[in-house]
């Protein structure tokens, strides 16, 4: 159990980054549909639960050690290689946009120039990147509880204090809906989304899981968790959508509503999620690409860093906005694959697949 929570907290820190830290993510994709936002939250929950615990316990049968093990072995040679390209773009795309919620973080909180901030997240990446596997983990998985605490806590304020009934609100965050995909839809590509963050990582983690019912745990552990933070954010939101609507960070402004200091928690918090899956991003990336114990792998990383702090200059929520879109379409078609995958290595023993890099 204490190897399951392991997991379930490192799979939920990749994601909390990318997905829904900020609360500018779970606006567009929840709380934007008023009470139906809800129901795809639950929705969502499912998903990740299933999908977490596919993912992991074929990575632990196949004993991966990069996402390439796993996406040559699930989809074939020719569809292989270009889901395995997509993926690794997205990975740093991620990682840059990660870099870029840095900077936006640090311009709300303390005015500082967003390029400050996106420099300083980008060289602590870097240095942590170069540590090995084992570690990196374990300082993912940490951060989760806090996260948990802070987050809670601004739920409960934001509920409590509300200056609209929840209908009112409901309406106004309807306003502000941009997509015009179905509530369903677009908890989906969420889920999607979201998997493709955590697919790389989770592949390398659990590959080194002998037992896949422990894995397996981890992954559905994981999948509720996540959840529950969805719905905890998504209720936040909407009970001060009034006072969010356009807010780059919106958690961090209802955290500022309470106290100074509470938004000062949040910002270490958000900050603490943000680096948790610019690591993970960025070092599946590179061990993509280069083992992590040739002499060359260093140097790559801070290469690859430096081109990452150019390209997150562009801004947080136009990154956002284009690159969530595709990687949802493009993690459906990943996750069709992971659970074709876990029913055939349930049943039959599957054939490593592993050629050249």
């Amino acid at each position: 159990m204490k190897k399951s929570l392991q997991i379930g907290g490192a799979y939920v820190g990749i994601i909390v980054g990318a997905g829904f830290a900020s609360g500018q993510e779970i606006v567009l994709y929840f709380t934007s549909y008023g009470f139906k936002g809800i129901y795809g939250a639950l929705l969502a929950m499912v998903g990740f639960s299933i999908v977490g615990m596919c993912v992991a316990q074929v990575s632990s049968r196949l004993r991966t050690t990069s996402h390439k093990d796993l996406i040559y072995q699930i989809s074939g040679k020719s569809f292989g290689f270009l889901l395995d390209l997509i993926l690794s773009l997205f990975l740093f795309g991620v990682a840059v946009i990660m870099f870029a919620g840095a900077g936006a973080t640090f311009q709300q909180m303390f005015g500082l120039p967003i390029w400050l901030g996106s420099i300083c997240m980008v060289i602590l990446t870097v240095a942590t990147v170069m540590l090995d596997v084992k570690n990196i983990i374990n300082i993912i998985a940490l951060a989760t509880p806090y996260l948990l605490t802070i987050v809670s806590i601004i739920a409960i304020y934001a509920i409590a204090t509300m200056d609209l009934t929840f209908v009112e609100q409901a309406v106004i965050a309807q306003q502000a809906q941009i997509s015009e995909n179905s509530w369903w839809v677009t908890a989906l590509l969420y889920m999607s989304f979201n998997v493709g963050v955590s697919f790389s990582l989770l592949t390398v983690m659990c590959g080194s899981i002998r037992n896949d019912k422990v894995a397996g745990m981890g992954g559905i552990l994981g999948g509720i968790l996540l959840g529950a933070l969805i719905l905890l954010i998504n209720f936040s939101l909407l009970a001060k959508m009034n006072i969010i609507v356009g807010l780059d960070i919106p958690m961090l402004a209802l955290a500022n509503e309470i106290h100074p200091i509470v938004g000062l928690l949040m910002t270490f918090s958000l900050l603490g999620m943000i680096y948790n899956t610019a690591v993970g991003m960025l070092y599946s990336f590179m061990v993509r690409f280069i083992k992590p114990n040739r002499g060359s792998f260093r140097v790559a990383v801070i290469i690859i860093g430096g081109l990452g702090f150019l390209a997150s200059l562009v801004g947080f929520t136009t990154l956002v906005a284009k690159l969530y879109a595709v990687m949802g379409y493009v993690g459906l078609i990943l996750i069709i694959f992971i659970i074709s995958a876990w029913f055939k290595s349930g049943t039959r023993k599957i054939v490593y697949y592993k050629k050249g890099n």
